[in-house]
């Protein structure tokens, strides 16, 4: 069963919404399936085998659009809340998670140069475990042996995952597949260490403000997001892209629906539960991301992604069967 930390039960609205399993499980659930639905709502998009709009004009209004939400929920739930005197000491700490981010994407441009596009993808699973180290060095959560166990497993799961995924993609290039190659750098090495590292501070990080901080959830992602759409107006902007609606089309506005409304849900997740429950959903998404797959595209499924799903099943049960 997961845990639900840190419930705010002098909010009445938020008790009646979360102290239900049910409730909580839809939050869960509905997170998996955005998460799984993005990678093929993209393929989706694309015209002539390439993605048509500006990824940086849809970051830019994902943002944008969980500020509006934020700042909506702010005033009709938590307005009354707000009588406390506020300070620059409450905001700053959310300029850090954004400028993180900011510096992962920037990574992942650069990594390119030290290998190849299946290298990063397969060693970017080392993100799992680098969560999970942060997570229990700096808010001090001590895991048992059989749980630490359960978050290799689940990095396994990612790299069977990841691995089952290049396979197909070989094949659909050359149906005389000898294997896949891999190659990286040492500079490039080094940078995923440090891609790794960041997006794990940036995660755990962002859960300790949201728990630290007497503040309600809607104004701490208010803040949060406020320097999200200032960061990525920035990066936009210093980079040669198309026209910013140019490309958009109805699916592209449901991945920005679902993308800011996958986002809110997750601040839920990091408040209420933890960054261990957040890498175990995107874990499960895999599952829908593959079935969605096979129904619109004809994926085939390989042994390795069955391997996946095992070691995925596992990781579960040993993780939450301790806790």
């Amino acid at each position: 069963m997961i845990v639900i930390e840190n419930m705010d039960t002098t909010d009445p609205t938020q008790k009646r919404l979360w102290s239900t399993q049910a409730g909580w499980s839809l939050l869960l659930a509905a997170s998996v399936l955005i998460y799984g639905s993005h990678a093929p709502l993209i393929t989706l998009c694309k015209v002539d085998g390439k993605v048509p709009f500006s990824s940086s004009s849809c970051v830019v209004l994902i943002e944008l659009t969980k500020l509006l939400v934020s700042l909506w929920l702010l005033l009709v739930w938590d307005l009354h809340s707000l009588r406390g005197a506020l300070s620059w000491r409450h905001v700053l700490p959310y300029a850090i998670p954004a400028l993180l981010y900011a510096v992962n994407n920037n990574l992942v441009v650069y990594m390119q140069v030290h290998m190849d596009p299946s290298t990063f993808q397969v060693l970017s699973n080392l993100k799992i475990v680098s969560t999970a180290l942060l997570y229990s060095a700096f808010l001090r959560k001590r895991l048992q042996p059989v749980q630490w166990l359960a978050i290799c497993l689940l990095m396994m799961a990612g790299v069977c995952h990841t691995y089952s995924s290049l396979d197909n993609t070989e094949q659909e290039k050359d149906q005389a597949v000898v294997g896949t190659h891999f190659h990286i750098s040492g500079p490039g090495l080094l940078l995923v260490l440090t891609y790794t590292l960041v997006s794990g501070l940036a995660a755990v990080y962002t859960e300790r403000i949201l728990k630290t901080q007497r503040l309600p959830l809607n104004l701490q992602n208010f803040f949060l997001y406020v320097f999200g759409v200032l960061v990525n107006f920035s990066i936009h902007f210093t980079h040669t892209s198309p026209g910013f609606f140019e490309g958009f089309s109805p699916l592209v506005w449901a991945i920005v629906a679902s993308q800011a409304l996958n986002g809110l849900l997750m601040s839920v997740v990091m408040k209420h539960s933890s960054n261990i429950t957040r890498l175990f959903v995107i874990s499960c998404s895999m599952l829908v991301n593959a079935a969605l797959s096979v129904w619109l595209f004809g994926l085939q499924l390989t042994p390795l992604f069955f391997v996946a799903v095992l070691l995925i099943v596992l990781a579960i049960h040993l993780y939450y069967h301790v806790s």
